[in-house]
């Protein structure tokens, strides 16, 4: 799985892309076929302060993203991390449902 982060208007801090990149490395579990995943970090001006945390997923024949929002960058890539987790198991379920239905079909 090729992996891009990218930090707009800011140098990301080295345990910010270590906590990124073991997050990244445990979504394996939900699916191999993971072709790249992009993680942007953005932030608001100051009187709002948001720091904001965008994944992007591609898969070989979908495209899965979240963003998310909070005070520190951890809590919006948890929250996003949270958001992608459930996508790709209901894009699991939904590709097993499928295949055992077509083998179904194809024994008869």
């Amino acid at each position: 799985m090729n992996i891009n982060i990218t930090a707009r208007h800011f140098k990301a801090k080295d345990s910010l892309q270590k906590y990124t990149q073991q997050r990244l490395d445990l979504l394996g579990k939900y699916n191999e076929d993971i072709l790249y995943a992009e993680v942007i970090f953005f932030f608001d001006k100051p009187p709002i302060n948001h720091k904001h945390c965008e994944l992007i997923i591609k898969l070989k024949d979908k495209t899965l993203t979240a963003k998310e929002f909070s005070d520190e960058f951890d809590k919006a890539v948890d929250k996003s991390f949270d958001k992608i987790e459930i996508q790709l198991q209901r894009y699991k379920d939904k590709h097993k449902t499928i295949n055992h239905d077509s083998n179904k079909y194809k024994s008869i």
